[in-house]
């Protein structure tokens, strides 16, 4: 690894090979950038929720979010007041939660300090929580012209293959290199539409994990990469430890047309999420029968649903189902019985149970009980 000195002395030819892309990235966003409900009104609080959506989710999947966001919840004023569960349930399928609750603490600090909108200035907005460099450069280039750089995977995987880089850009000392070469070669009065461009060269033309479109992309002859032919060797980044399997028995529990459902730990993944009952390891329906029976939940007829998988960050879900149809409405403490209705408008069940959330409607019964096993 490079220290720190040695990375300076790489500035000057990172900054010259950079220095030749602004006019043609430029006039090819002029005419292929992606219309985006964020871009076609630039307000502070537009740009800011967008960016945070747009953390690890792909834009299509944003775009609904986006609209029914803004509409619940129009105002800052608006997102520092709405309670938790509305918010979760706004956020229903986008994952990684914790963006959500950081928006709305970010969100009562900014009503707080700068009377509800969001200040025009980097450092101050680099302290809200959850706006870390990327997303503080973004907000205050596309929304108030500031000349700072906003640097995402995207923009790393661009300027490394732009410059031949071989430096890894998964190591911080890289990474905030490459931002400093970066912002000595800022358009000052089109930065906004700089910095978008670069993040839309890296998410439709300089692709990841695929060969990247070279033929098309307008950088291609100022770009070290492709002029060498190493492109699809870039950007150099250390492989991430692969993510801990764990075994878990979900329990999709019936009863007079209601399914059960219990609230997460307040802190933790998916911390205070609603969430289908489930348990540690792979049980059949007599294991998980006695395993209810000690929860104090009388089950009747059960049966195997099909598998599933969800895969988070760190850690990858191996999920067998079972539906129980119930005998009794008892419940532990602080679970509750609710209808497909009070699920779809009030409870944010996370995506890792949304193959089983599917099944919903073909399991529940209108019939006030289900029959017991023979």
């Amino acid at each position: 690894m490079k220290d720190t000195s040695s990375l300076r002395n790489l500035l000057p030819a990172w900054q010259k090979g950079l220095s030749l892309i602004p006019s043609p990235l430029l006039a090819w966003y002029d005419q292929s950038a992606r219309v985006l409900p964020w871009r076609s009104d630039p307000q502070p609080y537009h740009v800011w929720v967008s960016e945070i959506m747009l953390q690890q989710t792909r834009v299509e999947a944003v775009k609904p979010y986006f609209d029914r966001f803004l509409t619940a919840l129009p105002t800052i004023q608006s997102l520092a007041q709405a309670p938790e569960d509305q918010l979760l349930k706004l956020w229903e399928g986008l994952g990684y939660y914790n963006r959500v609750r950081n928006l709305k603490k970010a969100a009562i600090q900014v009503v707080e300090r700068y009377g509800g909108a969001l200040p025009a200035d980097f450092d101050a907005l680099r302290a809200l929580p959850g706006i870390g460099d990327y997303t503080a450069g973004a907000i205050a280039s596309i929304a108030f012209g500031i000349p700072v750089p906003a640097v995402d995977g995207n923009v790393l995987r661009v300027a490394s293959r732009v410059l031949c880089s071989r430096e890894d850009i998964s190591k911080e000392n890289v990474k905030k290199a490459m931002a400093q070469a970066i912002s000595a070669i800022l358009p000052r009065e089109r930065v906004g539409d700089f910095n978008q461009a670069l993040m839309e060269l890296g998410a439709m033309i300089c692709l990841p994990n695929t060969p990247p479109r070279c033929l098309l992309c307008p950088l291609q002859g100022v770009c070290e990469g492709f002029l060498q032919g190493r492109t699809e060797e870039l950007p150099v980044k250390a492989a991430k430890k692969p993510p801990k399997t764990e075994e878990k028995t979900v329990c999709v529990l019936i009863y007079d047309g209601k399914v059960a459902l219990r609230r997460r730990p307040a802190s933790g993944l998916l911390a205070g999420m609603w969430e289908l009952p489930h348990w540690e390891g792979h049980h059949d329906v007599n294991e998980m029968k006695d395993m209810l029976a000690t929860s104090g939940i009388q089950a009747g007829e059960m049966k195997p649903l099909p598998s599933a998988r969800h895969i988070f960050t760190h850690r990858v879900w191996e999920m067998e189902g079972l539906a129980v149809h119930c005998q009794a409405d008892v419940l532990p403490e602080g679970w509750v019985w609710v209808s497909l209705e009070e699920l779809a408008e009030q409870y944010a069940l996370p995506g890792a149970f949304a193959s089983f959330a599917r099944l919903l409607p073909g399991l529940i019964r209108p019939s006030s009980t289900a029959p017991s096993n023979p």
